[in-house]
């Protein structure tokens, strides 16, 4: 019976805690965030819930995954920088406001900063979080997803350069490793597409100029 009591606590606090999130994420983020924004999350998390299914992940920390993926990146609406650590302070509010315990903050807070680039995951839900964030990598809308960071950093300021944006991709994706079985068996492959698809663009714009 207590342990049942417990559950349904826990459903009741992600459920309220999902909506006070997607609120946030949907009125509060930059309209400059292509990327960035709530469409994110909402992959991410439908990735995590499919690792979830795949992996028959317990109730615990299904829920706490879930919840590191809806928080992981909430903290750009205070700031593009340093965005891991606002995400936590919002994560350490909003999961207090719910009645998660501090052992479940903590949980959720390497969550959230093992999606810190470059990546450091610790355990098994940070890896899947981790894999799960940069899932597009290695996935057919690979192009479409990476337009859109591009429009991002061009709103920016940051990159404004198309070759350039496509030289610090190459970088970013030969750094870049999966972390779960799952992903490196069935991302890393066209991961590796994707690299050698950019490297010739940029040799062909380089044969151009």
């Amino acid at each position: 019976m207590f342990a049942l009591q417990i559950l349904i606590q826990t459903m009741t606090g992600y459920i309220k805690l999902r909506k006070k999130a997607l609120e946030i994420l949907h009125t509060e983020l930059s309209e400059k965030l292509f990327y960035h924004g709530a469409h994110h999350t909402l992959d991410v998390l439908k990735v995590c819930n499919d690792y979830i299914r795949r992996l028959k992940i317990n109730g615990r920390n299904a829920k706490l995954l879930r919840i590191g993926a809806l928080l992981h990146d909430i903290g750009f609406t205070i700031s593009n920088n340093n965005h891991e650590e606002h995400s936590v302070e919002i994560a350490r509010k909003l999961m207090k406001e719910c009645r998660f315990s501090k052992a479940d903050f903590e949980v959720v807070k390497g969550l959230i900063l093992a999606t810190r680039i470059p990546q450091r995951p610790q355990n098994n839900l940070e890896k899947i979080l981790c894999d799960s964030d940069l899932d597009y990598l290695g996935k057919s809308d690979f192009q479409p997803i990476s337009n859109s960071l591009f429009k991002e950093l061009q709103a920016c300021d940051i990159i404004t350069d198309r070759n350039e944006w496509n030289m610090v991709q190459i970088r970013f994706l030969e750094a870049h490793e999966y972390h779960t079985e799952f992903a490196r068996k069935y991302r890393q492959p066209e991961k590796q597409k994707r690299i050698e698809e950019l490297k010739c663009v940029v040799e062909n714009t380089r044969q151009k100029t």
